[in-house]
């Protein structure tokens, strides 16, 4: 089983490659939410939990984050571009 975790700064078009983002800057968008990326992630087909009182390490208020259950199929960074991709959708 297979758990990957989406940090906001992850997919937020505000931070630089070296401060956490982990998508290119055309996918990315700005100041995602746990809530955003859990719906986009459901889109994509998989199971999520949020837990909203986690913190990145690179920053200093809790945003939360997202853990994906049983993402045995796709690598990360092919999950993040399909979440990244759906949250555009969404936001339009």
């Amino acid at each position: 089983m297979v758990e990957n975790v989406i940090w906001p700064a992850a997919l937020d078009a505000n931070r630089s490659r070296s401060d956490g983002r982990r998508v290119s800057l055309d996918l990315a968008v700005e100041d995602p939410t746990v809530d955003e990326i859990a719906k986009a992630v459901q889109q994509v087909g998989y199971d999520v939990v949020i837990e909203r009182d986690k913190t990145y390490p690179r920053e200093y208020e809790a945003r939360g984050r997202v853990v994906v259950k049983d993402a045995d199929d796709a690598t990360k960074s092919d999950l993040l571009g399909a979440v990244a991709a759906y949250m555009q959708a969404l936001r339009e």
